[in-house]
């Protein structure tokens, strides 16, 4: 493998300083960023959101972005490459080595859609080419990045209501680390990855929570070593898509989650007691099923 052809174009300091990043104050209550305590961190702000990297996984451990569905712009991507952040090593970040000659892609993190918004065409390009950092992607199957219609309609729900109602919402997106992820290139390659959404409800914080697995996916690339038996990962199996309990995810991924568990808008969140970890996950089959009868707020 010639690893000068695998080496990523990395942006200056200069492109990516007095980014604001993930506002904790966005919605009408503070919500900051989940910390991670146990592992070194780093904290790396950007146009809209914040990425805080696990070093010791050279992925991010959680990603934090504010939509304001009153200030969305449609952008495209085209001419954007994906760059290393220079703020890091280029050891302590995944680059294009994981992702060349191999069919896998480079997942975003934060959604570009969802970052793509501001007072200005400026601000918003800026919130679009920050997002194409190898900090805001993760390792995913192709076939599974490129079919995530669910997955990413979680979002697309959320982002079309901030739209409709000219409202705020806040996402945390992460991968969900486990023995079981295989290591590729170096690279630990999550099976799973979450994410929670916050926002205001008749005048109080709300937040729901997802869970998705890519186990079938990976096991169809002959180049990853093949993870852990999809009977070992219970409850998910073949299955894709969970609405899980904030606590559940809290509990995987060893997130400060604790302000978001206890407002938790998933009907058995109330009554979750000790019950095991993923015993009340709820598959769903279309964004219907979100089944989130409400209208977000400013």
């Amino acid at each position: 493998m010639d690893d000068e052809l695998l080496i990523a174009p990395t942006a200056s300091i200069a492109d990516v300083a007095r980014r604001e990043g993930f506002d904790e104050n966005f919605l009408s209550q503070r919500v900051p960023l989940p910390g991670l305590a146990g592992v070194e961190t780093v904290l790396l702000p950007y146009t809209h959101f914040s990425v805080l990297m696990r070093l010791d996984k050279r992925l991010a451990a959680v990603t934090g972005v504010g939509i304001d569905g009153e200030k969305l712009m449609d952008l495209d991507r085209s001419g954007i490459n994906w760059r290393l952040d220079p703020r890091l090593p280029a050891d302590q970040q995944t680059g294009e080595r994981v992702y060349a000659r191999n069919d896998l892609d480079r997942g975003h993190l934060v959604r570009r859609s969802s970052a793509v918004w501001g007072d200005t065409a400026a601000e918003a390009e800026q919130a679009n080419e920050d997002t194409f950092h190898y900090t805001n992607a993760a390792p995913q199957a192709a076939k599974f990045n490129q079919g995530m219609e669910l997955w990413l309609g979680i979002e697309d729900y959320l982002q079309q209501h901030a739209a409709q109602y000219r409202s705020r919402v806040v996402v945390f997106t992460g991968p969900i680390f486990s023995a079981l992820d295989p290591v590729y290139r170096g690279v630990d390659i999550p099976l799973r990855f979450f994410k929670v959404a916050a926002f205001i409800h008749e005048g109080e914080l709300a937040a729901t929570g997802y869970v998705v697995d890519q186990t079938p996916e990976l096991a169809d690339i002959p180049e990853v070593p093949r993870p852990g038996a999809v009977e070992d990962l219970t409850p998910l199996g073949a299955f894709r898509t969970f609405q899980a309990p904030i606590r559940d995810i809290a509990v995987l991924t060893g997130l400060d989650l604790d302000q978001l568990v206890e407002v938790d808008r998933m009907p058995i969140a109330a009554t979750i007691g000790a019950a095991p970890v993923g015993s009340t996950w709820r598959e769903l089959g279309t964004v219907e099923d979100l089944d989130l009868d409400f209208d977000l707020e400013g």
